[in-house]
């Protein structure tokens, strides 16, 4: 049966512009606005005997021109789960984001069979077919795009080209152990000896005047604590967020995207598209969501670790439902690979599996990364062995010694290039575990030497970013915290060191030269001969080596605790001088910036 979808009212024939004379059937979107198309199908549910997770599949193909991308569609009960909490409906759905401009027509197919989901597009008993065709314009002013790998070291934002470096949150990794979701608790409340603790799901009260008149919500008002803590992030200077997806027997216990915590192939169309919401707001405010999809207690738990119809299912409604957004990096498990407190772990054919279904499964190729285990022995014996595969884009770093970052990222990039697939770094979990981030109002406190000597140390080695963990024994933690603005003066003082980056330096054409300089700690990072940038962490002259360089070269100060303009005193030296002294303005930690005077 062919069905033939409008959306509006009537259906517009447009002759004009840069139009044919197609007949459109869906309002006009902007490139890279979300398209969302719903799709009549049989009457069903989430507990059908014929389940529609595993015996439906819907696959729609758009096509633009010569180049066509097909999407996977989803079960969406009612079509407006997310308000209505329905588990009944004959509704499926397709997300989608137009990266071109122009006319675009769509083919989708509706199909039945056992386990039909584990099957190619185009296999299958047709039940609904579906066409339609919609007209994309440009790009609105402000649109990034999606980002997109172009670069060894960065991922790039597709419609302005800015090469994107993060400084987000890692903690709570429970994010979506909310309140406020359908069909979400805590199957126990057994947690490890030592580690975090937490009672009750998040609340985010201490949020919830952060939640603008603007900003969505659902079922009357419910999910105000997380958009409006999402909200305050992102005026904070935070650009990333990470979370679980699937915490079964792991710290938190808290969340998964099924009915129920003992369930593999049947879904929370509500949860699901409630946590769409959050998704969404985030996108809107430019965030990068970072999937982690199982954790170290529990990369077994899908079919014994293998990639097979369980993780399969899995991975199909997350890209179905959340991979159309426009910053996603996929990381394959926390900690993931052998450890001494599991029975047992994905190995390295395991994660290659894992790394393979994404290649081939994702039509957005969106990021894929690999979260450590902190040290350089698990380093050597889980992750070299994987050097040299395209398919992984880099890894998620967790260091037990966070002042080992400038290190670690050297390293590594060195050896990933080497090997012929260059990695991203990122560092993605400070430790030790039961400290990381301290609160603003620690004492002792641990934020400058992590920003002088983490934060700094991973962008100035090439590195691509920070997302901060919060510690175990810490107040607001990785599983229990409630008031995100524990850590405020961190959030600003790390946006501060992404718009140095970005607003003074080519810093794509830059790597590391720590040669240069004489002390362990004073990074540095160049572009030889036209600008240098030296870390000098505790206030003290740092000497940096402008040998077989020529011409004269400004000096100026940024100031890593405030932020704020370059601060220019007029300061000259010159190549020919060799070794130049720069000495700081004042106490603390500065960055001096060298740039080579026009000739």
């Amino acid at each position: 049966m062919l069905r033939f979808l409008s959306l509006l009212a009537g259906v517009a024939t447009v002759l004009s512009g840069c139009r044919s004379a197609m007949t459109f059937t869906h309002p006009d979107l902007d490139k890279w606005e979300k398209l969302t198309l719903s799709f009549p199908g049989p009457e069903t549910g989430e507990s059908a005997p014929v389940n529609p997770f595993v015996q439906y599949r819907l696959d729609v193909t758009f096509t633009q021109d010569d180049y066509q991308i097909t999407v996977p569609g989803f079960y969406a009960a009612d079509g407006n789960a997310a308000e209505s909490s329905a588990d009944l409906g004959n509704v499926w759905q397709v997300r989608f984001r137009p990266d071109r401009s122009g006319e675009w027509t769509y083919e989708g197919r509706l199909v039945t069979g056992d386990s039909i989901y584990l099957a190619e597009p185009g296999e299958g008993k047709v039940v609904e077919r579906y066409t339609g065709a919609f007209f994309v314009g440009e790009a609105r002013a402000g649109e990034t795009g999606r980002l997109v790998r172009n670069h060894p070291r960065y991922l790039q934002w597709a419609e302005t080209g800015d090469y994107f470096l993060k400084t987000g949150v890692d903690s709570p990794e429970n994010l979506l152990g909310y309140e406020d979701f359908d069909g979400t608790y805590r199957h126990s409340n057994t947690f490890r000896e030592g580690e975090s603790k937490t009672e009750g799901l998040h609340v985010f009260a201490a949020h919830i005047d952060d939640h603008g008149t603007r900003d969505p919500a659902w079922k009357n008002g419910r999910g105000k604590g997380l958009i409006g803590g999402i909200s305050y992030l992102a005026s904070a200077g935070v650009n990333s967020i990470y979370f679980l997806t699937l915490n079964i027997n792991g710290d938190g216990k808290d969340v998964w995207p099924y009915t129920s915590h003992e369930e593999r192939f049947r879904f929370d169309v509500s949860k699901l598209d409630q946590w769409e919401i959050v998704f969404d707001h985030a996108d809107s405010l430019g965030m990068m969501l970072h999937f982690v999809l199982n954790e170290t207690e529990n990369e077994t738990l899908l079919d014994g670790g293998e990639t097979g119809p369980e993780r399969q299912l899995y991975f199909r409604e997350l890209v179905a439902r959340f991979g159309h957004h426009r910053a996603v990096t996929w990381n394959l498990g926390e900690e993931n690979g052998p450890n001494s407190w599991s029975e047992s772990w994905q190995d390295n054919r395991q994660q290659r599996e894992v790394m393979d279904w994404f290649a081939r499964h994702d039509p957005y190729h969106n990021y894929v990364v690999l979260h450590t285990h902190p040290g350089e022995e698990a380093f050597a014996k889980i992750y070299a062995p994987l050097l040299g595969d395209q398919r992984l884009g880099g890894l998620s770093l967790q260091l037990g010694d966070p002042y080992s970052a400038n290190a670690v990222t050297r390293k590594w990039l060195q050896l990933s290039a080497e090997a012929g697939a260059p990695w991203i770094m990122t560092l993605d979990e400070v430790g030790p575990w039961w400290r990381g981030l301290d609160p603003d109002d620690a004492t002792p406190n641990n934020q400058d030497s992590l920003r002088a000597l983490t934060l700094w140390g991973n962008l100035l080695a090439g590195g691509a970013g920070v997302e901060w963990y919060f510690g175990a024994r810490s107040p607001h933690n990785d599983l229990n915290l409630e008031d995100w603005r524990s850590r405020d003066r961190a959030y600003r003082w790390s946006a501060h060191a992404r718009r140095f980056f970005t607003d003074h330096l080519p810093f794509w054409n830059m790597e590391a030269r720590n040669e240069l300089t004489r002390e362990e700690n004073e990074f540095c990072f160049a572009e030889r001969g036209e600008v240098y940038v030296v870390n000098l962490p505790f206030g003290e002259p740092a000497t940096l080596d402008l040998s077989g360089t020529e011409g004269e070269y400004t000096v100026r100060w940024f100031n890593p605790r405030e932020g704020g303009e370059l601060e220019d005193y007029g300061e000259l030296v010159q190549a020919s001088d060799g070794e130049v002294e720069l000495v700081p303005p004042g106490d603390g930690h500065w960055i001096s910036l060298l740039k080579r005077r026009p000739r």
